[in-house]
């Protein structure tokens, strides 16, 4: 014989899961649809001591890049599509060029913008600065994408001579030194 509990109502027991399910899925939903809610960049310089070459590689969120890109020089530019504008490189080179500047012991140095790729929502600037040798102290000056966002943070990671030291600039504190005795 069966015991059957006529009062027994499985479905109001089924709507608290349910709202604990929404309750925690709802702001993963949402988050997807809205972008990111931190503007960082991340630029690593690295001596690669056979090329005597500083090479560098800075890593910018695509969208916030777009953004900049689109205000500074053309409405129509879209990145990390098919039909990407053939200006795309050039914008790009001229824009990193005019924010990260590198003084190498007191003296300005220019990089060469070796190209870029795309990989998840990240756009990655390829860089270099060739016949470097005698290091004393690195400069990095590091403004990419203030002009765009006033709550931008770059995170400059330096690997020189065996040292490995990070710096977070931000607008009004953009620039960093690593010594070497």
């Amino acid at each position: 014989m069966r015991f059957v509990n006529a009062y027994y109502n499985p479905e109001q027991y089924m709507k608290p899961q349910y709202l604990l399910i929404l309750t925690f899925t709802l702001p993963f939903l949402i988050s997807n649809s809205i972008s990111h809610e931190y503007y960082v960049s991340v630029t690593e310089v690295e001596y690669a001591e056979e090329q005597q070459a500083l090479q560098i590689i800075s890593q910018i969120f695509i969208d916030d890049f777009e953004t900049l890109l689109r205000k500074r020089y053309d409405e129509s530019i879209t990145l990390a599509t098919e039909d990407e504008l053939e200006m795309v490189d050039t914008y790009m080179s001229r824009y990193v060029s005019d924010k990260l500047k590198i003084v190498i012991n007191g003296e300005d140095v220019n990089f060469k913008f070796i190209g870029k790729e795309y990989r998840d929502d990240i756009a990655y600037c390829y860089l270099e600065i060739e016949n470097v040798s005698n290091i004393k102290y690195i400069e990095v000056t590091n403004q990419i994408l203030f002009d765009a966002f006033s709550d931008q943070q770059n995170i400059v990671r330096l690997k020189l001579q065996g040292k490995n030291k990070s710096f977070l600039l931000v607008p009004g504190n953009d620039s960093c030194v690593l010594k070497f005795n």
